[in-house]
């Protein structure tokens, strides 16, 4: 944001100094001097012309100076036109002041300035002759000028650039404060571990390939290996078998997470059930390539059995698709049918994961989980909002479920809060050889 800011500002800097016309100044120094009898009259009439330089300057821009210029050939300008571009600035501490006409015209610029500057003369020692017949009591000299600067005085470039940095950096960096303030959403492990109450069992990076089934050697088949350890250690200390999978809200990766640990589980040698208990929105049987016209519904409905149902899915696989959209999905999950599929699939299964449905919108996700051994709770990172993880973690508490620990799901890649990376490991990345006493030794790795 920071540098997006500077690269706009900057832009916008350009345009204006491509779109703006060159204005051109033309310069004059004038010094006034003050005739003396003797050196003790030399402070009095140097404090008396520093007293008029002001005077002066409102002269320059009086009807008897600028107005009888403007409309005189070469310039055609009005008499506000020519008021407008004229400026004086006296030097400081001197009796000197410089005169500046700015126009986009050069030539008129400086032919404005030198006929401005005869006028001035003449003014100023008529106003301060005291007598027709008597000498004016303060000279006129022009020290320096009339002349025209080389570059254009607008727009001036380099500071235009130099303010647009600075403007994008002060923007950007309150556009980044603004925004690291305005997000809720859970971003570390810490926090999510705070929040819940539960240990981060997983932190799962983003898969740019397929949200279902990644390679078996890439960073998110690790990460999950991870949390299929942890439900494995919490099986060997209390009764695991059937676990359920839920988020607060849709679209945080809780599908993936479930199937991906079933073929974890699967993999290590155990008999696995993956059940869609997705009923309203069933999607497991169509990332699986596999029927949907029969499943959890139709079991609890009691119109097929669970042997018609189970499809297998690879060695040591099998999948309980969601069936048919039900009218009522809350009531045939919380169901004494439900509870006896439940412990039917315990006997039959080393390990049951149901998919359940996201835990705020809807209470088919509660209903699965009191019925589970223990629940994981996904959660995607730089979305998810603290309030969201809260109301789910007070959901699962409602109704007595065991919360056996969270999933930090989509965590970047890149950037301070980005998964620890392991593809170079992963990868098979082969050790240096080193040299030591005539001996070639490989590095660990």
């Amino acid at each position: 944001m920071l540098m997006a800011s500077v690269v706009l500002a900057l832009g916008v800097a350009l345009i204006v100094n491509l779109n703006t016309t060159p204005v051109y100044a033309a310069r004059a120094t004038f010094f006034f001097s003050t005739p003396i009898a003797g050196a003790s009259d030399l402070y009095p009439a140097s404090m008396f012309n520093t007293s008029r330089l002001a005077t002066y300057a409102k002269l320059l821009t009086s009807d008897k100076v600028a107005t009888p210029l403007a409309g005189t050939p070469g310039v055609d300008l009005t008499p506000q036109q020519v008021r407008g571009a004229i400026s004086s600035e006296t030097v400081a501490n001197t009796v000197m002041m410089e005169v500046t006409v700015e126009d986009r015209d050069p030539n008129r610029a400086l032919l404005l300035l030198t006929r401005l500057t005869r006028r001035f003369v003449d003014a100023v020692t008529d106003l301060e002759r005291p007598a027709p017949t008597q000498p004016s009591t303060v000279k006129v000299s022009v020290v320096s000028g009339p002349a025209l600067d080389e570059n254009p005085v607008a727009p001036n470039t380099r500071n235009n650039l130099a303010l647009a940095t600075v403007a994008g950096l002060v923007i950007g960096a309150i556009g980044s404060v603004g925004r690291e303030v305005a997000d809720h959403s859970v971003r570390t492990a810490d926090a999510l571990q705070t929040l819940a109450s539960a240990p981060v069992v997983g932190q799962v990076p983003a898969d740019p390939g397929s949200p279902f089934v990644s390679p078996s050697n890439s960073a998110r088949a690790e990460a999950l290996r991870e949390v299929r350890t942890h439900v494995q250690c919490a099986a060997a200390t209390e009764s695991v078998k059937t676990l359920a999978v839920t988020s607060a809200v849709p679209g945080e990766g809780r599908s993936s997470t479930a199937c991906g640990l079933a073929l974890l589980f699967a993999e290590a040698g155990q008999r696995v059930l993956l059940v869609d208990a997705e009923l309203r929105h069933p999607r497991l049987a169509a990332f699986l390539g596999r029927e949907d016209s029969a499943g959890l519904s139709t079991v609890l409905t009691g119109t097929a059995t669970l042997d018609q149902v189970l499809q297998p899915w690879g060695a040591g696989l099998w999948l309980l698709a969601s069936g048919r959209v039900p009218p009522n999905p809350s009531e045939l999950l919380s169901s004494p049918r439900m509870t006896e599929l439940v412990d039917e699939v315990r006997k039959r299964f080393d390990v049951v994961i149901f998919d359940c449905p996201p835990l705020l919108p809807v209470t088919d996700a509660a209903v699965v989980a009191a019925r589970a051994d223990a629940t994981l709770l996904v959660v995607r990172a730089h979305r998810t909002t603290s309030a969201q993880v809260t109301q789910a973690v007070r959901a699962l508490r409602a109704v007595n479920a065991n919360l056996l620990g969270c999933v930090l799901n989509m965590v970047p890649r890149k950037g301070p809060d980005a998964v620890p990376g392991y593809d170079t490991y992963l990868s098979g990345h082969k050790p240096q050889q080193r040299s030591w006493g005539g001996w070639k030794m490989q590095a660990a790795a």
